[in-house]
């Protein structure tokens, strides 16, 4: 739903909480932000972010000078509105030498405010390609100023200079990912609207239709339900715009039928919270069941839309994954937070009022009319129109979702429940390593992954990687043949009939005599159909996407032909209609991996993919190199013929 109407009173929520250091989150709340009466598990601090976010219009960025320590706070916008306030510059002060004997402290503020310069650099690189409208080019920027900040090594909690850049970074970042998300371009693809969303505007409350009155009240009385379902004119309403209306019919039936992925997950967390199992109806509303949904006017993300405020429920959100897009961790934060609804208003309707609109408007509402019952609100226009048909509309949705007969809905064929494996990793690893080692599609592993915001899982962060179901066995063996400093870059593969070393070379831009040091292949132990091959790859990037820095001369053809695609393909990944490069344009080489869950999570098992070309942040390779060859000896085995799980066999001689 929209996030617009979010009371001025909770901005102060958008605070300096830098929590620990394996995770520096910016934690979230709902939308419907507690108040007094509602208090948040976790107290957040009490500074205001250092940066104001840049114009939702779609005028020129102005890139900032890197932030000076403490610098002072600048005035926040409301999250109502979202960013609005022009991006101003800062100046950068002198700094002095660095000095042999200078004492610890100021060698150490020398040190960190390098860090910030590198790492305002490279931002000020991605707005300038944000302006120019390269937003591909600007994600990867923007990602490596994060990366340059979590791999530093330096203690970016408890140094305030850090931790103001920091913080300050991600907000800038998120806020230009608004803005070009509010114009249909955003770095994220775009989701589509909820039922609620078309709904809106569309419905009409006249006189109550007696025959669609007297139906739908007959039809309660078999309905069983664990949530109070009523009928009155606002319901009749929504029920007769999402039969009638063909737009608003295919989104409730597009709705229903992704609900089939998360249904019995989100069931059984409501059960196991003790609140009604039908509440799972008011992610009808949020976002169509839709774990990446965004909502660019506020901010507002994921299944159940919580904002990016920083407080509660221990959903993290970092430089490398967002956990507002986790199904599971956030349908617990929705049914933790639903319960504390119904303890303070004992009633579910004004519980659902109060995740909308917020519980301290709601509290005020009933104060102000003497009336605790939604129906009343409504009737006194106590609450905004958007929250005024939100409960109406769950509630139809409801009804007849119950009701698949009468509505229209009986051929709606669910969507299979999202299944997986679950490995857990304090290490980078790149997407499509992943992918190769659990032989599925990189679409697959992106999917099962959405709250992933990048192509690898973060480095010294636990993150909670999800596999293929079956898949974990083989992941882990194959695993072990690849040292963990160069699993963000390296690849696997398993040798296909008629393959030569130059052919697996070229497909991977990997280097064939690499190859055969690192997998032991000589003319006496020759490379077989059936082997598993790991694949140095020397990184040129910082985020697992591929991509070329143009030269002046080039143009699609000759930066087509070296890397073995198309000029078709480079237009299609770049957006662009003709052969001319400009000189110092970075563009994609290989296909780009949209972080979001486009695809069925139910796995098909596949070959090994050769046609992607691996690139993510590793450390040097040379050094490497050595121990690599050693721990990776026994690395090239025959591939298991049977399914993912299945040993390996030992290898060939």
């Amino acid at each position: 739903m929209n996030r617009s109407m979010v009371n001025l009173r909770q901005s102060p929520l958008w605070m300096r909480s830098l929590m620990a250091l394996s995770g520096l989150p910016l934690l979230v709340l709902l939308a419907g932000c507690p108040d007094d009466s509602l208090p948040p598990p976790a107290a957040a601090g009490s500074m205001p972010i250092a940066a104001t976010a840049p114009s939702t219009s779609r005028s020129t960025v102005y890139p900032s000078q890197p932030t000076p320590a403490l610098q002072a706070a600048k005035p926040q916008t409301s999250k109502a509105s979202g960013p609005s306030a022009q991006q101003t510059a800062s100046q950068q002060p002198q700094q002095p030498a660095s000095l042999p004997n200078a004492p610890a402290t100021q060698q150490t503020s020398r040190k960190a405010q390098d860090l910030i310069n590198r790492v305002e650099t490279t931002y000020n690189s991605g707005v300038s390609n944000y302006n120019a409208n390269h937003l591909d080019a600007a994600r990867m920027d923007f990602d490596s100023a994060v990366d340059l900040m979590l791999s530093s090594g330096m203690d970016l909690k408890g140094d305030q200079q850090l931790a103001d850049e920091f913080e300050s970074l991600v907000s800038r970042i998120n806020s230009l990912e608004m803005v070009a998300l509010k114009e249909g371009n955003g770095f994220s693809p775009k989701v589509e609207p909820a039922p609620l969303d078309v709904a809106l505007g569309e419905v009409t409350f006249g006189p109550p239709d007696p025959a669609l009155l007297g139906k739908v009240n007959a039809e309660l009385k078999t309905t069983q339900s664990d949530l109070p379902l009523v009928v009155n004119n606002y319901v009749a309403g929504f029920i007769s715009y999402f039969s009638n209306s063909q737009a608003g019919h295919a989104h409730l039936v597009a709705s229903l039928e992704r609900a089939g992925k998360y249904k019995e997950m989100i069931q059984r967390i409501l059960r196991e919270n003790g609140v009604p199992q039908d509440l799972i109806y008011q992610a009808v509303a949020e976002s169509g069941f839709q774990p990446q949904a965004l909502n660019a006017r506020s901010g507002a993300g994921g299944m159940w839309q919580f904002m990016p405020f920083a407080g509660a429920y221990n959903l993290e959100r970092n430089g490398y994954f967002d956990e507002r897009f986790d199904p599971e961790k956030s349908t617990v934060a929705y049914a933790k937070y639903m319960k504390g609804l119904y303890a303070q208003f004992g009633d579910w309707y004004l519980a659902m009022a109060a995740y909308d609109w917020g519980p301290g408007n709601v509290q005020r509402a009933v104060s102000r009319t003497g009336y605790a019952d939604f129906w009343e609100l409504l009737r006194h226009n106590a609450m905004p129109a958007e929250t005024r048909a939100y409960v109406p509309g769950i509630i139809a949705a409801a009804i007849m979702a119950k009701n698949p007969q009468q509505y229209g809905l009986a051929n709606i064929t669910p969507m299979a429940p999202v299944l997986f494996d679950t490995v857990s990793t304090s290490y980078a690893i790149d997407l499509r390593l992943v992918a190769d080692l659990t032989s599925a599609s990189v679409s697959e592993i992106v999917a099962l992954n959405p709250a992933l915001l990048r192509m690898q899982t973060p480095r010294d962060i636990p993150y909670d990687l999800r596999l293929p179901p079956g898949s974990k066995q083989v992941f882990l063996e194959r695993l072990k043949d690849i040292p963990e400093d160069n699993r963000a870059s390296w690849r696997f593969h398993v040798v296909k009939a008629g393959e030569t070393l130059d052919d697996i070379a070229t497909n991977f831009h990997a280097r064939a005599t690499e190859i055969s040091s690192v997998n032991e292949i000589t003319a006496a132990n020759p490379m077989a159909t059936g082997d598993e091959l790991v694949i140095p790859i020397h990184s040129s990037g910082s985020n697992g996407e591929q991509h070329y820095k143009a030269r002046r001369g080039d143009t699609l053809v000759t930066i087509a032909d070296h890397f073995g695609v198309t000029v078709e393909q480079l237009r299609s990944w770049n957006h662009m209609s003709t052969n001319t490069v400009a000189a110092g344009r970075t563009i994609f080489v290989a296909e780009p991996v949209r972080l979001a869950p486009s695809v069925r999570a139910s796995r098909t098992k596949r070959g090994a993919r050769t046609s992607v070309k691996a690139s993510s942040r590793s450390s040097a390779h040379s050094p490497a190199h050595s121990a690599a060859t050693k721990s990776s000896a026994s690395n090239r085995k025959s591939a298991p013929s049977t399914k993912a799980g299945a040993k390996k066999t030992t290898k060939k001689k």
